[in-house]
């Protein structure tokens, strides 16, 4: 065999590899977006609230989240084009529109975000929240910026979700929760309003989130009819890991307060990770809350610049600096707003499920009615009719909810 050839076959194989970390990155970008100090904040808030009600909230966040992905996967992966030009497509001027709100629900969520990261260095280390939200910004900036490790982002994401999978697996395992409970309310809840819920999806499938998994395949260049499997096996996945995370930690939190513990108001998940395994219990939940923040700041500041990309062209041309800007201007906003993470985790979901909506239909008219945009294909009509049912309910809880926002800073 030829030096030529061996060269080839090695260059061959590292692209297959990279490809590989970047389809995993994908995945895990979309479930660990889903899954971030939002969503851990959440949990424990509404569970302590509502107790084993709030299952039922859990379990319509992942019937909507299995209807929104297989559709905005599908819509983007095929027509290998990012959604806002699909929606400019669609409604001259709507892509604007929506870039608009995401770019500014994704700061909002960038905000917590850090604040997340920053609270969880404050109960792993026992630094200060803001300081250690300032170093988490760093980190994350330093991922972009680190050119010399290709796919760095990518790998980043991988290790950071096998950890917070790993450790909130620990917690639910070990909190015994009373699933047989968990179970009867979660089909008949009692008490149950419109907030939670949209805040629960707004915090899981809302704002950037929606976009996070497409838009990270689309950078790989997974587009096309020629690549459909791949694209629903990897929605599907996604899907499939953050449904199980959700689950796990709702049955964890559960466990705590089942037994009687009343959670702490500015830190509620934390304090029942200290119910379950004492101070090495606060230590955990500190890596898991600061993987979940980690994660989830690239997750919003790369999707945001992806949305800019196509519609300011500087920002293409300086793509990974746009995403440091990002990330700094979410730092400085909650260095100066001072507000506890746990208010900014709750309203940030609940505003960006309000965005949902919107960049939903858009994209499930463009599967209903502009085959222009996929060529060749025919759209299922299962996929719309789920789709279109998660955006109406999204629009019905959206429209119950206005009233309710301004109680979460109160």
């Amino acid at each position: 065999m030829s030096a030529a050839t061996t060269s080839q076959e090695a260059r061959a194989a590292g692209v297959s590899r990279n490809r590989l970390i970047a389809y995993a990155g994908a995945i895990l970008l979309m479930a660990m977006s889903a899954v971030g100090p939002g969503f851990i904040t959440q949990t424990a808030k509404f569970t302590g609230t509502y107790a084993a009600s709030f299952g039922a909230a859990i379990l319509a966040s992942i019937l909507i989240d299995l209807a929104i992905q297989l559709n905005v996967w599908r819509v983007v992966g095929l027509s290998g084009r990012p959604a806002q030009d699909i929606a400019n497509q669609v409604l001259p001027g709507s892509g604007h529109v929506l870039t608009f709100l995401i770019v500014l629900g994704g700061l909002i969520f960038g905000i917590g975000n850090i604040a997340g990261a920053g609270l969880g260095l404050h109960d792993l280390l026992g630094i200060d929240t803001r300081l250690g939200a300032v170093i988490s910004a760093v980190i994350a900036i330093f991922v972009f910026s680190y050119q010399a490790m290709d796919g760095a982002v990518d790998r980043a994401v991988i290790v950071l979700g096998v950890v917070k999978i790993g450790l909130i697996t620990f917690i639910a395992i070990k909190a015994a929760p009373p699933v047989g409970e968990a179970l009867a309310r979660t089909v008949d809840p009692q008490g149950l309003d419109f907030l939670p819920v949209l805040t629960l999806v707004g915090g899981t499938v809302g704002g950037y989130i929606t976009y996070a998994g497409a838009h990270r395949l689309l950078e790989t260049g997974t587009v096309g009819r020629e690549h459909l499997a791949t694209i629903s096996r990897g929605a599907t996945t996604g899907i499939l890991v953050t449904g199980a995370v959700r689950i796990l930690l709702f049955l964890g939190i559960l466990g705590v307060v089942a037994g009687g513990f009343a959670l702490a108001d500015d830190d509620p998940a934390g304090s029942a990770f200290r119910q379950v395994a004492g101070e090495s219990g606060v230590r955990l939940f500190g890596l898991a809350l600061w993987t979940a923040g980690m994660t989830s700041t690239i997750g919003a500041s790369f999707t945001s610049a992806t949305f800019l990309k196509t519609l300011v062209p500087v920002v293409a041309r300086r793509f990974s600096l746009t995403i440091s800007l990002l990330i700094t201007v979410a730092t400085i906003a909650y260095l100066v707003i001072g507000q506890t993470p746990t208010s900014l985790l709750i309203f940030a979901g609940a505003f960006n499920g309000l965005v949902l909506p919107v960049g939903l239909g858009l994209l499930l008219w463009a599967g209903w009615r502009r085959p222009d945009l996929l060529p060749g294909y025919r759209y299922p009509r299962v996929l719309l009719l789920i789709g279109f049912a998660a955006w109406a309910f999204t629009v019905y809880a959206g429209w119950k909810s206005l009233a309710e926002l301004p109680k979460i800073f109160t």
